[in-house]
């Protein structure tokens, strides 16, 4: 693990110390406890040795327990046979409290455009014909394969070849329940279901896995968190994010109550904030003058968390952000973080103008993954032997963080 000094950055005009609050819709502040990241001392912190117990193995292990279900697109067997192997997964770290939200999903009638071919002149570069870095160019085409051909692994290609079918969709979570504050609560997900006719290993196995690894050791049996943190496995992103947002429809107004009423149990603690990561893997730098990205981790490759600068909560999810990137800069042991404004096209939007949301990912999704940056993004090539040690290792950094940073915003401790 890095020796590194805890260090807070400012950035767009905010200070460079800050205790983030715990709240909904407002930004009064909360007890101290909630979001100071303090200095500590190797022999006496519980967030270093909880860190510790992530292990890169494992990581990887789950990782190759979702591509055993292909690309697990939603609507199909391959899917729903997923969502319990996730459950069961839960289940055996201790996670006991597993629930499943169900929602019904009916494809829009108006055909999508195709995406399989190459793409207009700035398409995807994240400049929307707005001007901004050449850096962004418009380099390499992106999309959704949706050529089973273009899979040559012929068992691969039978496992996907079931078509999704509209109707009732399902998704996993389970809840840490604080020890002191147990009607508030943070939200960590990721999405479990994927397209593009490879095993969805990075988009979003990559970020499945971390969700997991990080339940694995928050319910280890001395683990204890003054605030609930839940787990959540969200489907259906792939189609619009439909999955996350039918959590946000069925239980925004369930926040805080509790049920029986005087039980002190609540079945929807208050949302504090929610931390989506979506692709983990993947920084190899942007495409040569040819198209061509590099086969290997860029030496300076970093983990992105982005919060959304026209979100209703942009502050105080910069704030966040800031936090995840203090808590990199003590705990993470490889590689940096770097923080910026342009969340998009993932789980946390949904939540984006209630609470406060970030996201952690491998690369810009609006800029750099649009223009081009991952070749493996919605491709047969997105499978589990496409990506190397260090590869996994940036997934096991952003673990690193979202950890760190989860288990003092929880006020997490151990048994002694």
């Amino acid at each position: 693990m890095r020796s590194k000094r805890l260090v807070f950055a400012g950035f767009g005009g905010f200070g460079v110390a800050f205790v983030l609050a715990a709240f909904v819709g407002d930004t009064t502040a909360a007890e101290p406890s909630a979001g100071v990241l303090p200095a500590t001392h190797a022999s006496d912190d519980p967030i270093g040795r909880l860190v510790e117990r992530l292990d890169l193995d494992k990581y990887k292990a789950s990782v190759k327990g979702l591509t055993s279900y292909g690309d697990r697109r939603q609507g199909t067997d391959r899917n729903r046979a997923a969502v319990d192997w996730i459950e069961a997964q839960l289940k055996s770290y201790g996670c006991t409290n597993t629930a499943r939200l169900r929602y019904d999903y009916q494809p829009s009638a108006r055909p999508a455009p195709s995406s399989a071919g190459p793409r207009s002149a700035g398409a995807g570069s994240g400049r929307s014909g707005q001007g901004g870095s050449t850096i962004f160019g418009d380099r390499a085409a992106t999309g959704v394969s949706d050529d089973p051909g273009a899979q040559p692994d012929v068992a691969l290609r039978q496992l996907n070849s079931q078509p999704t079918t509209p109707g009732t969709r399902e998704e996993v979570y389970c809840t840490k329940i604080g020890s002191t504050h147990p009607g508030e609560m943070y939200i960590v997900g990721a999405h479990m279901d994927g397209h593009g006719w490879g095993e969805a290993a990075n988009d979003d196995g990559s970020g499945t896995a971390l969700v997991l690894e990080i339940a694995r050791v928050l319910n280890g049996p001395d683990v204890r968190t003054d605030r609930s943190i839940r787990f959540a496995l969200w489907n259906n992103e792939e189609t619009g994010l439909n999955g996350s947002r039918a959590y946000v429809d069925q239980r925004k107004h369930l926040q805080g109550k509790q049920e029986p009423a005087g039980s002190g149990k609540y079945p929807e603690p208050r949302w504090l904030g929610m931390i989506q990561h979506d692709m983990m893997l993947f920084d190899h730098g942007m495409p040569g003058p040819d198209g061509r990205v590099s086969p290997r981790q860029r030496p300076e490759a970093d983990v992105n968390i982005e919060f959304q600068s026209s979100a209703k909560m942009a502050e105080a999810a910069q704030r966040l952000a800031w936090v995840f990137k203090a808590a990199n800069e003590k705990y993470a042991s490889d590689y940096p973080a770097a923080v910026g404004p342009h969340m998009t096209n993932t789980d946390s939007t949904p939540f984006m103008d209630l609470i406060p949301a970030i996201s952690l990912r491998e690369n810009e999704r609006g800029a750099q993954i649009g223009a081009g940056w991952d070749p493996h993004w919605h491709q047969p090539t997105d499978v589990f032997r496409t990506f190397s040690d260090q590869d996994f290792r940036l997934g096991l950094n952003a673990a690193q963080t979202t950890l760190a940073a989860l288990a003092q915003l929880a006020g997490a401790t151990l048994a002694r």
